[in-house]
């Protein structure tokens, strides 16, 4: 075998997270930066919801891999399968490995079908989908537009979903578009939802339950779907109460996710992780690996998973690799999320908060947690312009 190839930060994932953080440490004066991204093309996933509620179009959200990714970066189109902290390698697919004295890793995580039994086989039926992911997304709004009465199903998981509140927005926005076309009283609409809240923000979860009472939606927080019965279209339900059954017409599902096999089974988890890369969640660095850092979906960090989240962490972990490094003191991450949520097809609230749900609003006026024409406008049209042209060209603070 070859000897690793060496590089000064190896970055495992090339989406959102490892796109920004590369283009950040270029800036910062980081000369020997590789990426490890399978994927030929890159996606804007905040806008997938918006696909799912019939607002937006895959080709609006990508964009070639190439075109994405920093000047002067090493691209591997490959996909890392371990990484041995020890040796300071990551080993990929093909078998290739590469020496880092940095490893940042942010892959993000991937949908758990096992997780409820039947899942994956009903969103395979033309009568269920989901918009996590992007081949499916479309399908969704196909789906929802075309529903004319019955029932109408919504479960949100709260199992490592990647902004679970956003799972709200095709909801919200099929209400609307069924309220403008004369059918919402014909379509009773059910949103399951398994944790104890609509999003972990006060304000703003009044908010959604208002919205979702002006149009009908039957709420049922702490429900847990266990089972989808794709040919008869039923749910089992488990909620505080018991065991009960529930047909649908349509399903729509942001269902639970996991990390990679190969993250679970490393030395980069725990069993308390639940397969999670377990970091400090402050400075983002591995509790017993200083030279692995993590950031996004795969990490431990004790707040809901988000873009928004990202622009937060991106400059914690170029901050914090260049300080170790120095010997100077790390920065750390607050927690700091946000939840952009649609309450119609014109309208959109943002919740901002820390991990311990307190706000943490950017702004002190106008309150972003209430519906507003202007933040649906800036979430939709201008946030994914400042993601093409800022983030990952590594503007992030």
């Amino acid at each position: 075998m070859n000897a690793p190839r060496h590089h000064d930060v190896v970055i495992v994932g090339g989406g959102n997270a490892g796109i920004s953080l590369a283009a950040k440490l270029r800036r910062m004066g980081c000369r020997d930066v590789a990426v490890v991204e399978p994927k030929k093309t890159h996606h804007y996933r905040p806008l997938l919801s918006f696909v799912g509620g019939g607002m937006a179009t895959i080709d609006d959200l990508t964009r070639p891999q190439e075109k994405c990714m920093p000047e002067g970066c090493t691209w591997y189109a490959d996909e890392a399968t371990a990484i041995d902290p020890d040796r300071s390698v990551v080993t990929l697919a093909d078998g290739r490995q590469l020496h880092y004295n940095d490893v940042a890793v942010c892959p993000g995580s991937r949908i758990d079908w096992d997780a409820v039994t039947g899942a994956e086989e009903a969103v395979n039926t033309p009568t269920a989908a989901t918009n996590y992911l992007p081949d499916m997304a479309e399908k969704t709004w196909t789906m929802l537009s075309s529903l004319t009465s019955g029932r109408a199903v919504f479960v949100i998981s709260d199992r490592h979903v990647p902004c679970a509140p956003v799972g709200l927005k095709p909801l919200f926005m099929a209400a609307d578009h069924w309220r403008r076309s004369g059918t919402l009283g014909d379509i009773d609409i059910e949103l399951l939802v398994e944790g104890g809240r609509l999003v972990n923000h006060d304000e703003a979860d009044r908010e959604l339950r208002a919205a979702a009472d002006s149009y009908g939606v039957r709420v049922r927080t702490r429900a847990t779907v266990e089972a989808v019965f794709a040919v008869s279209r039923t749910l089992r339900v488990r909620t505080p109460e018991g065991t009960d059954e529930l047909t649908y017409d349509v399903l729509y599902l942001a269902p639970a996710h996991r990390a990679p096999d190969w993250i679970a089974d490393s030395q980069l988890s725990t069993e308390e992780s639940g397969g999670f890369v377990t970091v400090d969640p402050r400075t983002l660095r591995h509790v017993t690996h200083p030279r692995v850092w993590a950031l996004g979906d795969v990490a431990t960090v004790g707040t809901l998973p988000s873009g928004g989240a990202l622009r937060k962490q991106v400059p914690v972990v170029a901050h914090n690799i260049a300080a170790q490094r120095a010997g100077r003191n790390l920065r750390h991450y607050d927690g700091y999320s946000v939840a952009p949520v649609t309450t119609s097809r014109r309208e959109l609230l943002l919740a901002e908060f820390d991990r311990d749900g307190q706000p943490q609003p950017s702004v002190s006026t106008p309150d972003l947690a209430r519906p507003r024409r202007s933040t649906f406008v800036f979430d939709r049209y201008l946030e994914p312009q400042i993601y093409w042209h800022r983030l990952l060209k590594g503007h992030v603070s």
